[in-house]
């Protein structure tokens, strides 16, 4: 083959690794998907789903973009929700988004990038709900920090907004919201806390979630 050899070697060494440990691993993965889990999260390399869960292929579904942001005209996103409820009947959405996530910090910046620009606003209207909390952080690095969590609590607020997870909580199938964040120095997820399963407890479960950042960062600058 004329490019890229190594992939295609490193390919064939994880395919005879696999059949190695689980004869038949390809084949019960061909005949069926059947994952319990919807990832949205950002498309950052160094975020792979399945690795930083310790799930195996066909475990997790998947959706990547700039920011993991859930924008509700993004019918690339909608089209993966849609399937991911209705036809794979996943019982729970995780929105995964990461610390030093590059797409929050040229939002917080406003840099001129061109096309990803118009992307970017949703997380800088984001931020400008937040902005007194924002403000109030004493260097920037921290406020990047804390907008990384603040952007995956107010995604999970986009996903819960949808009208395909309301459809499928007044159909009464089971389905959990999450919002986690991942940590590129150690490798460790947090939970933000976001963790919905019905409609009416939306408004509250957010706030609650925005809540506990604020006081997470305003105490530690406050001591």
């Amino acid at each position: 083959m004329r490019y890229l050899p190594e992939l295609f070697a490193a390919n064939a060494r994880w395919s005879d690794d696999m059949r190695a440990a689980d004869p038949d691993f390809f084949a019960g993965l061909a005949a069926l998907q059947s994952p319990a889990y919807l990832w949205i999260g950002c498309s950052d390399s160094r975020v792979p789903a399945n690795q930083i869960t310790g799930l195996r292929p066909g475990e997790v579904f998947v959706h990547r973009n700039v920011a993991n942001l859930m924008v509700h005209t993004d019918l690339n996103c909608l089209s993966v929700m849609h399937y991911a409820i209705d036809v794979l009947k996943v019982q729970h959405i995780i929105v995964c988004g990461h610390y030093g996530c590059g797409g929050v910090r040229a939002a917080l910046e406003g840099p001129a990038l061109g096309l990803i620009d118009n992307w970017l606003r949703h997380i800088q209207d984001a931020r400008d709900r937040h902005r007194d909390f924002l403000n109030a952080l004493p260097d920037d690095a921290t406020r990047w920090r804390a907008m990384c969590e603040i952007n995956v609590i107010e995604q999970v607020r986009n996903v819960a907004r949808t009208t395909l997870v309301a459809d499928a909580w007044k159909r009464g199938q089971a389905l959990v919201l999450h919002g986690w964040i991942y940590g590129l120095q150690d490798g460790r997820l947090h939970d933000l806390q976001t963790a919905l399963k019905s409609g009416p407890e939306l408004d509250l479960v957010i706030d609650q979630a925005v809540q506990a950042v604020q006081s997470r960062y305003l105490n530690v600058q406050e001591t």
